[in-house]
């Protein structure tokens, strides 16, 4: 029996090549995006021994972890400018922190699913490995630490 297209777009994961990324409210274009994780310490709580079985052991969840965000895209003319200036305003510390908008989006490019990784601010940047025997593309790193990261 054949699904209807209905059926299908509630019953299969969703693909996620089709994403956008909104940095500080900009529209940017990534080729990957990894690091969206929510992780809370862990606490450990030890009791004396009351029943004589030994210390009772309770872990209980501890303050919410930062978050580490990693963006990727190909190098084009003139797209370097925008995150390595942002990136250099960390050396003396005026770094402005940003909220990053990542959307997964549906086949009519509409989101579906948004997470927002609140108060975002660079900590590292790669330029592209350079090699003379090679083909590839030139690929740009930057790495994000972020306070949190909440579904929107």
């Amino acid at each position: 029996m054949a699904l209807t297209a209905a059926e299908m777009k509630n019953l299969y994961p969703m693909p996620v090549y089709q994403f956008r990324v909104q940095v500080g409210g900009e529209t940017m274009s990534f080729a990957e995006v990894s690091g969206l994780t929510v992780d809370y310490e862990m606490t450990t709580y030890k009791e004396s021994a009351t029943s004589g079985l030994g210390p009772v052991v309770m872990r209980m969840p501890g303050q919410i972890k930062e978050v580490h965000i990693t963006l990727k895209r190909g190098i084009v003319q003139g797209s370097a400018a925008f995150l390595y200036e942002w990136i250099s305003t960390t050396q003396y510390n005026l770094v402005e922190k940003k909220d990053i908008t990542i959307s997964l989006l549906d086949e009519l490019g509409q989101p579906r699913l948004t997470w927002v990784a609140i108060n975002a601010f660079p900590n590292k940047l790669d330029m592209p490995t350079f090699d003379a025997k090679s083909n590839d593309v030139a690929i740009e790193t930057l790495a994000l630490t972020a306070d949190m990261v909440r579904k929107q």
